[in-house]
């Protein structure tokens, strides 16, 4: 269970917060790790590719990522999703109080992490250098509404691929 005043207090970029955004529809709270992560860089892709399907919903999706903002906006515009709500929290507050943490060795550097990681290259999404934010922290998704989480997905290890209309569907 998540305080709501933490919802009422956390602003995304264009001021909403996401307390009155979970009363007005279901929002898809998307905690990112660092946009040089490929499977970061993957999360965005998905959540592009079902953009339609989301909309067709009516999740509002907001990310939670640890860059500055033009940073963010760079990422986000080149995966199309420039128009979309994000929350910097470079300190991690909001993972903290979502209960996403820091990860382990196993979760970050394990056999899934390098085989899916290599797949990915395979593909042509390469990790960057230019990474911002904690490279230790854990990603999540959480489906808010109404002020309370109705579903969540916490990652195993940051190889982990949430399916996020099931995640939705199942809310």
């Amino acid at each position: 269970m998540i305080n709501k005043e933490i919802l009422r207090s956390t602003r995304t970029n264009r001021n909403n917060n996401l307390l009155e955004l979970s009363e007005e529809s279901q929002v898809l709270l998307v905690f990112l790790r660092h946009f040089g992560c490929i499977f970061c860089r993957e999360s965005l892709s998905d959540l592009k590719d079902i953009e339609h399907e989301l909309k067709q919903r009516d999740v509002h999706v907001v990310l939670v990522q640890m860059s500055e903002a033009d940073v963010a906006e760079e990422y986000l515009d080149a995966f199309g999703l420039k128009d979309w709500e994000y929350v910097i929290d470079p300190e991690q507050k909001l993972y903290v109080s979502f209960g996403l943490l820091r990860g382990k060795m196993g979760q970050l550097f394990g056999l899934k992490v390098w085989s899916r990681g290599f797949g990915q290259a395979l593909k042509g999404n390469m990790y960057s250098l230019k990474q911002v934010g904690d490279g230790f922290q854990m990603p999540g998704v959480f489906v808010l509404h109404n002020g309370e989480i109705k579903n969540m997905f916490v990652h195993n290890s940051i190889a982990d691929r949430p399916d996020y209309l099931e995640l939705i569907d199942k809310s």
